[in-house]
């Protein structure tokens, strides 16, 4: 019987399809005329998921960003001779007239007061207050704060004070004639006890002299992200813990250095300076 089979086969195919013709219109109809309200649910549907989807492609090229600096971050603490210690930004002072910043290492991690902040690029800052599991840090901004640099094409020396502003530093006693111009590099010139030697801390983008004034208007763009940075490197400088005076005048900070920056840091080869940093640099904003 599998020929008949076979031949009826080719009969009634014919029939069966044009007995599912009806179901076919109906299930086309029911398509085509569906709800506006149907699609503009879709449609909300279906622009939600792309928001959610933007967002994920946003957090990814976030994550990337992010894991770029922490390359730049590493990369430049290979280039420092001190022991370094990464750590995270977690919060900024809401206060417009004070640039401060919270790290999240503390004296847990045996971070100490005056110690340098660095990002990738230059110097930040420095820590004033130091607790258990967080620290304060003064940015190099910030009206009360200075440090003694020097220009790194002839070295000649100046003071550079925060101007209140993030992306201005201001070189004050400088004389007229000093030999200072756009473009130079200013690095720490490690005299004030409190910054190791060397690093970045800005170019000079403004020199003007006037006949009528005895010292030259000199300003200064910082090398450092003042207002990007998210994660910073603490120098741990075994010259700048034994000059280092406690935040209240007392004796030399006491503090242990960690092995590994004890074993790391390199001893330095000119003795170390007076117990207290010089009158001209401004170490606290209290």
């Amino acid at each position: 019987m599998n020929p008949v089979r076979f031949s009826l086969s080719v009969v009634t195919a014919p029939i069966h399809y044009v007995a599912n013709i009806p179901q076919r219109l109906l299930s086309w109809s029911a398509e085509g005329m569906r709800s506006r309200e149907d699609l503009e649910d879709e449609n909300l549907r279906l622009q939600s998921e792309v928001l959610v989807l933007k967002r994920r492609v946003q957090k990814l090229a976030s994550t990337v960003a992010e894991n770029t600096r922490l390359k730049e971050l590493m990369n430049a603490s290979d280039l420092l001779d001190d022991q370094v210690l990464i750590a995270e930004i977690i919060g900024v002072d809401p206060d417009p007239y004070r640039h401060e910043a919270i790290i999240d290492k503390g004296a847990r991690d045996n971070v100490y007061v005056g110690q340098a902040v660095l990002d990738a690029e230059g110097l930040m800052g420095q820590v004033i207050e130091v607790g258990l599991l967080s620290s304060r840090v003064l940015l190099i901004s910030d009206i009360s704060h200075g440090l003694p640099v020097h220009v790194n094409r002839n070295g000649v020396r100046a003071i550079a004070v925060g101007s209140g502003k993030l992306d201005l530093l201001n070189l004050i006693h400088v004389p007229d004639t000093a030999d200072i111009a756009r473009g130079d590099l200013l690095v720490s010139s490690g005299l004030g006890g409190r910054f190791p030697k060397g690093y970045p801390v800005g170019v000079v983008t403004k020199v003007e002299h006037d006949p009528g004034r005895p010292f030259a208007l000199v300003e200064a763009k910082p090398m450092a992200n003042l207002d990007r940075s998210r994660h910073v490197l603490l120098v741990f400088s075994e010259e700048g813990r034994r000059m280092l005076p406690l935040a209240t005048g007392g004796e030399a900070a006491s503090v242990p250095p960690p092995a590994s920056a004890a074993a790391a840091a390199p001893e330095s080869e000119s003795p170390p300076g007076p117990a207290a940093p010089p009158a001209e640099e401004v170490t606290d904003g209290d």
